[in-house]
């Protein structure tokens, strides 16, 4: 089974938290925490997202790999620039609570 969600002109926060809730089948009348939702969710258009506010420009990620002088910093635009669908996947992937379907839940998710 499969969901669609179309970016076209919408928040990313907005699509994030949508998608996160449809891959935990949380919109289903038969939801149970402890049972995995076997859906496919697709974004189509993420491209055509947008951004509120000044964060395309101003919020930064960092990553720092444990030796000296290894802290890597990186703006959203950067990010957005390579790979606007792994953006939102780690947007995503933060939303689902932290256990061992996580993983597996993500898998679900799909881009068009």
């Amino acid at each position: 089974m499969s969901y669609e969600i179309d970016a076209t002109n919408r928040a990313l926060g907005r699509i994030a938290t949508e998608v996160a809730t449809v891959l935990r089948g949380k919109h289903l009348p038969s939801y149970t925490p402890n049972k995995m939702a076997e859906l496919d969710v697709v974004v189509k258009n993420i491209t055509k997202a947008k951004f509120t506010g000044d964060k395309f420009n101003q919020k930064v990620y960092h990553h720092y790999s444990g030796y000296h002088s290894g802290l890597r910093t990186r703006t959203l635009a950067d990010e957005w620039a390579k790979s606007p669908g792994e953006v939102l996947r780690h947007m995503v992937y933060r939303m689902l609570p932290t256990n061992r379907s996580r993983d597996k839940v993500i898998q679900h998710l799909k881009f068009q």
